[in-house]
């Protein structure tokens, strides 16, 4: 449509009507496709994740193995599905397994609780009660059981709950693995795909931003990730070495809490008091001072392995992670790291073209001022 005919107001009316159902159809397409990702966003960006950090180890097993990036990521992804499935399943099956036989056993009669030893009593705090609780159970379980029906329904309720969508958890960390092979096996592709858009973001700054955010998303795994992995092994030692049952379980538990920001010594502190009262007080001491020091261990872990590689402060980084995850769970512990980083960068740069214009005003002569 022709100028003349655009400032009639007939022809302003057509001109707007025509962009208002353009912009309304590009708007209901835009809302269209979002709902048809929708559910496949969140794997996506689990495998986007995923992808930056396993795929400096795809490129080392390529030039040590000599084979294609193809092949290196075909098999890492392999390697990392059998770490996700194998303890899933013995996990899954320990638990079930464990389950029947308790309740087989309390069915039956032919539960033995042992008693509790007097130590127990002299607990801090929780004692006594403890105590008084555990030998009830031991000389009478079917009546703690009669007493406390409603609370074990109800726990039990919660404990299938949380069970099932742990395993829909594991469902969507298999399908995020699997999307991360794919992305790594097409790591240049996805690379100037995802540079072009932080440049058309960003513009010439996008090149910088797209680096840092995967140096961040590394920095990441290394610091939050990589300590919780420590401290899960440092605390199986522990376990192993006092003798506690079901080591793998409480690994994996303390595993879960550190990647939550959660001190492990919410698990190993019953246990604690357990070894307490079934081992020697020197063995129980020794494993009690192991327990805080591994609880204790971020503190200086954290510092050596998060932010390196990163022109960023490793507190802008703890914070996006712990804010990011209680924003938006597990997954915004990369999201809010990367955000914030990125925002801070932004800031910074900000800040310094500010002080450079008034820095260059500062030095002009009063007669070019005016």
């Amino acid at each position: 449509m022709s100028d003349k005919n655009i400032s009639t107001p007939a022809g302003f009316t057509h001109a707007a009507v025509d962009a208002a159902i353009k912009i309304a159809l590009i708007f209901i397409m835009v809302i269209w496709c979002f709902k048809i990702i929708q559910p496949f966003i969140m794997p996506i960006l689990w495998g986007g994740i995923i992808a930056i950090a396993l795929y400096p180890v795809v490129i080392l097993l390529s030039k040590k193995v000599k084979l294609s990036v193809g092949k290196s990521s075909l098999l890492v992804t392999l390697l990392a599905l059998s770490l996700l499935l194998v303890p899933t399943f013995l996990f899954s099956g320990a638990i079930v397994s464990g389950t029947q036989d308790f309740i087989a056993e309390v069915h039956d009669g032919t539960l033995v609780i042992p008693a509790p030893k007097e130590s127990v009593a002299d607990l801090p705090l929780v004692g006594e009660k403890l105590y008084n609780f555990w030998s009830s159970v031991s000389s009478d379980l079917e009546k703690v059981v009669r007493t406390y029906a409603d609370e074990i329904k109800g726990f039990s309720s919660k404990a299938a709950s949380i069970f099932g969508s742990f395993g829909m958890t594991v469902l969507q960390f298999l399908i995020s693995i699997i999307i991360a092979g794919v992305f790594m096996s097409r790591a240049q592709g996805s690379n100037q795909m995802f540079h072009k858009v932080s440049v058309r973001l960003a513009g010439k700054h996008g090149e910088e931003f797209s680096e840092l955010a995967v140096a961040t998303v590394r920095s990441v795994v290394q610091g939050v990730i990589g300590v919780a992995f420590i401290q899960s092994i440092l605390a199986g030692i522990g376990l192993g070495l006092a003798g506690v049952p079901g080591t793998g379980i409480w690994m994996l538990l303390v595993l879960i809490l550190a990647i939550i920001q959660l001190p492990p010594i919410l698990i190993l502190g019953p246990i604690i008091a357990y070894v307490f009262t079934v081992e020697s007080s020197t063995v129980a001491i020794m494993f009690m001072i192991w327990s805080i020091l591994v609880s204790a261990s971020d503190a200086f872990l954290k510092p050596m392995l998060m932010g390196r590689g990163v022109d960023i402060p490793m507190l802008v980084i703890l914070l996006g992670a712990i804010g990011g995850m209680i924003l938006s769970g597990i997954v915004g512990l990369f999201v809010g790291a990367v955000v914030l980083a990125l925002s801070y960068k932004l800031f910074s740069a900000w800040l310094v073209v500010e002080t450079a214009e008034l820095d260059s005003e500062s030095v002009l002569p009063d007669a070019e001022k005016e």
